[in-house]
């Protein structure tokens, strides 16, 4: 430790602010989908393990100011995902009817969207798409999220990104009104099942 020299110091006085991040920069639907994308290889995944209580999932979300978590399976593997939806819609009311369970026993299992219902889009896609091009995506999906893939050569494919309709919203400053009744990936997998 004696190669290292301590740092000068300043002493403070007067008006001092503090820093803030930026807000997030506006945006068109002619902007590029990569401004409005959170960004996989810079921003930490929000993950949870399928064996956690529901409502332990819910209180992280809130502390966290998110609305879905990706479900990590022992390995390191995408199992699924879970969103506020899925926790404070209709699905667990129906699963414990059917269960005949309390709503404390409810696993992030038992309300996530599996791997195998999930898509995404390749983010080469992305690169070169627009706001505009995500918005029709979601609508076209009846989806609040997509996710965004990168394929790699060498290993395993990874998520990288994920679109949010609430964060494209405020980015974009406005509301954008869905041409299809926009849908949780739980009532996409109810549909899926009861078809």
């Amino acid at each position: 430790m004696s190669d290292y020299k301590p740092l000068s110091v300043q002493y403070l006085s007067g008006a001092v602010r503090v820093s803030q991040p930026a807000s997030p920069k506006p945006v068109t639907l002619e902007s590029s989908a990569c401004e409005v994308m959170t960004d996989l290889r810079y921003v930490s995944a929000a993950v949870i393990s399928p064996d956690t209580p529901m409502e332990i999932a819910n209180t992280y979300m809130m502390q966290r100011g998110i609305r879905s978590l990706f479900v990590m399976n022992q390995d390191n593997t995408l199992g699924g995902i879970i969103t506020a939806t899925d926790i404070l819609g209709e699905k667990p009311l129906r699963f414990i009817q059917e269960r005949r369970i309390r709503h404390n026993e409810i696993l992030v299992l038992d309300m996530m969207t599996p791997l195998d219902k999930l898509e995404a889009i390749p983010v080469g896609e992305v690169e070169h798409a627009k706001v505009g091009n995500i918005v029709a995506s979601l609508r076209e999906s009846g989806r609040l999220h997509t996710l965004v893939i990168e394929n790699q050569i060498d290993s395993l494919p990874k998520i990288c990104g994920i679109f949010s309709w609430t964060q494209i919203e405020k980015q974009l400053g406005a509301v954008i009104m869905p041409t299809n009744v926009a849908k949780s990936f739980a009532e996409i997998e109810t549909t899926l099942i009861g078809s």
